[in-house]
């Protein structure tokens, strides 16, 4: 494991703020007073033992509210990392999904995500608020880690970008209210000259403005740079896709591989290859029938959910035949 030498710079209160060990302190003790019961029968010292070892594997997200996932930075990363590992299949199937079916997926794993949230990601990838569109799993995870991981980021470049359309001098300290971005969305939506962009070099300069003053995680000045300086004029939803895709700001922020292996995940293919080869040497193995349908039933448990668009393919593998399809036509 890298060990992270800058943190040996830090003051005591700097290290607790960078890490927020109050916070996740403080939610221990609150889990553990909501379940006093369940958690001390196991003892104290196991149950804050086990939590803490959970929040650095990232596992602590799983089914909790919205408003605990989006606190730290850590979190956020650990959710988008946790989405990818229990979705990932749908990319590997080559699934296309619609912003809906992208709700239903994350509110599984935190049934009060918003929606909106999901709208905002979709339209990265969409531009047009196509919310029927389908999209690749590829496309929306990494314009969703954008949009989820720098909010706060994305709303204050809204307001710079608004102000550069109509006009207005954006250089000065910019506060993002719910009203100036849901106006940034409604007229980049509407207005044709919106999606046309704004000058690439006056917006570089008022976001590493916004970046000087920014308490909140950003993107790299270097990435913006190197996205803007590539055109002379950018509009807002394509400079959000380029940081999508910008494999530097990908690797900055830890949650998601690079494109390439984005399907890849050697751990949980190498698990699901031992359970199927389980059921291969089981003592039900000497019935070939009944071998072919555990291993028909295991990759069917393995597999996440599929989207609507396959249903009736999976409904006639999984009647048992082994009829080939286009006999009839011999």
């Amino acid at each position: 494991m890298k060990i992270n030498t800058d943190r040996f710079s830090l003051t005591f209160d700097e290290y607790l703020t960078e890490t927020n060990v109050l916070f996740y302190l403080n939610d221990a003790v609150t889990q553990l007073l909501e379940h006093k019961e369940e958690c001390t029968q196991f003892g104290v010292v196991r149950y804050f033992a086990e939590y803490f070892t959970s929040v650095k594997n990232g596992n602590h997200v799983l089914f909790r509210e919205f408003s605990y996932i989006k606190v730290t930075p850590h979190n956020r990363e650990s959710f988008i990392h946790t989405f990818w590992k229990c979705f990932r299949q749908i990319g590997k199937n080559g699934d296309l999904l619609a912003m809906s079916e992208y709700s239903s997926l994350l509110q599984l794993l935190c049934p009060d995500f918003p929606t909106e949230m999901v709208q905002n990601a979709a339209r990265i990838v969409l531009v047009d608020d196509a919310a029927d569109s389908l999209m690749s799993f590829s496309d929306f995870i990494y314009s969703f880690q954008i949009q989820f991981y720098y909010e706060e980021f994305v709303e204050s470049v809204s307001v710079i970008y608004q102000d550069l359309l109509s006009g207005k001098n954006p250089n000065t300290v910019i506060v993002p209210t719910s009203t100036s971005v849901e106006q940034l969305s409604s007229a980049a939506n509407e207005e044709p000259d919106a999606q046309e962009g704004v000058d690439s070099s006056v917006f570089c300069e008022c976001i590493e403005g916004l970046c000087e003053r920014f308490k909140h995680k950003f993107p790299s000045t270097v990435a913006i740079k190197e996205i803007l300086e590539s055109s002379q004029q950018v509009s807002f939803y394509g400079f959000l896709m380029a940081l999508a895709k910008h494999e530097g700001v990908n690797q900055d922020i830890g949650a998601l591989p690079n494109k390439s292996d984005l399907l890849i995940d050697p751990e949980m293919d190498q698990e699901l290859e031992r359970l199927i080869a389980q059921v291969a040497i089981s003592p039900t193995s000497n019935n070939s029938s009944s071998s072919a349908v555990g291993q028909k039933e295991m990759s069917k448990k393995a597999s996440p959910r599929k989207s609507l668009h396959h249903r009736k393919r999976i409904e006639m593998e999984s009647d048992g035949s082994t009829e080939e399809t286009d006999s009839s036509e011999n």
